[in-house]
């Protein structure tokens, strides 16, 4: 494994902060949380004008072809610059199901409109008690000869629904878990936004009684267990080098102060606790870092990397959590003011690590890779 980047993903990564600083300012992150759609519209057009969105698609499906190692980059900048949006969700998970899952039909229809930045799709999968594992899906579709399958059930955040095109579906029918694509002003959806910690949007989705066509399967019936599984992975590798931006920005963050904050004449700095603070914080980035694009790599390299990505984000999740801990003692009490910009990082990092399975779910899981 090489563990330099390129010469086009070192472009890629200056060109993104570049961006993101210009047009993500801290100011804006913080209006989105009280904003109805959670996010500017106007910066999402202009992330689709640069490529963003088709980065990670096959060329045939209105894509540039790039591989997941070049998504694992942009995340990153996405990640230290707190992007609010719908990315995560239509081009990670959503974009990736359909690529994974979808028909030909559906590739070809859906692929290029998300790399254009004209739709959004977003997933619906966990429920009350069923966390991410996709084998305690216990919503069902039953079919129905005349309007195909007949869905009611709850869904638990489901990010940006409320601004959704359609929404990927999980179900069982008769013959497994089956990815539905369900168009998101179908009648008997309702919509309650939830209360989260980062206030990112995220939904209760509720249908009764939808009635969803046999077209709109995703893929083949029964076999999304299989086909989700995989993507849940890939996913909670993107989320891990999203995270190791947003600590890199908060290690960036409070070297800059401890440098400037002066106590007793001398920068807070040079004490020796906060001195060691920075150290462990830099450790964790760093292997945070290794273990997140190794992951990546062997994703890129199709190579098996099950083992990998649940390392990582086991690893991550509890990573990202004390490097913001350690931010917040070594600045001290002006950090946890609401116009503080480490508030934003702690928040996002509580959040990251129970999104895709937290410590716990992923640790159990390289357990069973290990054959325990």
């Amino acid at each position: 494994m090489d563990y330099g980047l390129s010469e086009q993903q070192g472009m890629l990564k200056k060109m993104a902060r570049d961006f993101l600083t210009t047009e993500c300012p801290k100011s804006l992150v913080r209006q989105m949380v009280s904003d109805d759609r959670g996010y500017p519209p106007e910066l999402w057009h202009k992330m689709a004008e640069l490529g963003w969105m088709e980065l990670a698609f096959p060329e045939k499906y209105g894509g540039t072809g790039g591989s997941f190692l070049d998504l694992a980059v942009l995340l990153e900048e996405m990640g230290r610059a707190c992007l609010p949006g719908p990315f995560f969700a239509t081009v990670v998970l959503a974009g990736m199901i359909i690529l994974e899952a979808g028909t030909e039909t559906q590739k070809q229809e859906l692929l290029p409109k998300i790399a254009e930045g004209k739709l959004i799709v977003t997933l619906a999968l966990t429920e009350p008690g069923g966390g991410y594992n996709v084998d305690k899906v216990t919503v069902k579709a039953v079919a129905d000869a005349k309007n195909g399958y007949v869905i009611s059930g709850t869904k638990l955040f489901v990010p940006y629904a409320h601004i959704a095109d359609h929404i990927i579906y999980v179900a069982k029918t008769a013959n497994g878990v089956t990815l539905f694509l369900v168009d998101s002003k179908s009648p008997g959806i309702s919509y309650t936004l939830l209360k989260t910690i980062d206030g990112d949007k995220q939904f209760e989705v509720v249908f009764d009684k939808v009635k969803v066509p046999s077209k709109n399967l995703l893929g083949k019936e029964g076999q999304g267990n299989i086909q989700l599984r995989e993507v849940l992975r890939k996913a909670a590798v993107a989320k891990c080098v999203e995270m190791v931006g947003g600590a890199q920005q908060v290690l960036e963050m409070t070297v800059d102060y401890v440098k400037d904050r002066k106590q007793f004449g001398v920068p807070v700095g040079a004490f020796q606790a906060v001195q060691h603070h920075c150290a462990n914080m830099l450790t964790d980035i760093d292997t945070s870092r290794f273990i997140s694009y190794k992951a990546a790599w062997k994703i890129s390299e199709n190579l098996p990397y099950a083992k990998e990505a649940s390392m990582a984000k086991a690893w991550v999740s509890d990573a990202y959590k004390r490097v913001t801990k350690l931010g917040h003692q070594s600045m001290g009490g002006v950090s946890l003011m609401v116009d503080h910009d480490m508030p934003l990082y702690s928040k996002r990092a509580k959040a990251a690590e129970l999104i895709l399975g937290d410590a716990d779910f992923h640790r159990e899981a390289v357990a069973q890779e290990l054959g325990l």
